[in-house]
């Protein structure tokens, strides 16, 4: 009997902490009403914990797109004859989401090497980002990239982004971006 009574009074206390947890989810509004709390909206700029954790495409280098190297007129693959040579060496991205649009923000990281008939001036990068699904292309641009270049005695550092990639938001990680230099169609041989 003893037992019994025991065993009754810890499962009031059980009931009565699980009351008390259930109205400490709850809050009042101030008129005496008890209401389930929402999700917070985050204030202007902020980024929401679903924003981190959605899917974001990473950003790959094409094999052969890692480097570009300008020759003087009529010196294409003369050591001599290189002006200058850019190479990507890092790549990244960031992504956003706004009425069914994915919008990729793509950068990438390189320099410019002064060749033997290199000058100081400015440089113009030949980049392309591509954004594939399967072989289907959902996003191509050539951008012509300047770089300053104000000394031929020390490489020269730049800094690529297009914030200007939009897609559908995919229903599958199936996405794949690119970025790399584009010296467009191969010269005709003649």
């Amino acid at each position: 009997m003893m037992l019994r009574s025991t065993r009754n009074r810890l499962l009031q206390a059980v009931a009565g902490c699980l009351a008390l947890a259930a109205a400490g989810c709850q809050s009042g509004d101030g008129a005496g009403a008890l209401t389930t709390s929402s999700a917070p909206t985050p204030a202007e700029g902020k980024i929401l914990q679903s924003e981190l954790v959605a899917y974001c495409p990473a950003v790959l280098l094409r094999e052969g797109t890692a480097y570009f190297n300008s020759y003087a007129r009529g010196g294409e693959g003369d050591p001599s004859k290189v002006i200058h040579q850019g190479a990507i060496a890092e790549v990244t991205r960031s992504c956003s989401r706004v009425d069914g649009s994915l919008t990729i923000d793509v950068a990438a990281a390189g320099r410019v090497v002064p060749g033997p008939l290199a000058k100081p001036g400015t440089v113009t990068m030949p980049i392309r980002v591509v954004v594939l699904r399967g072989s289907e292309i959902l996003y191509t641009k050539l951008h012509k990239f300047p770089v300053d270049v104000a000394t031929i005695d020390a490489a020269t550092q730049f800094v690529f982004n297009d914030p200007n990639v939009v897609i559908p938001v995919p229903s599958e990680q199936n996405i794949q971006v690119f970025v790399g230099f584009d010296e467009g169609p191969p010269p005709k041989a003649s």
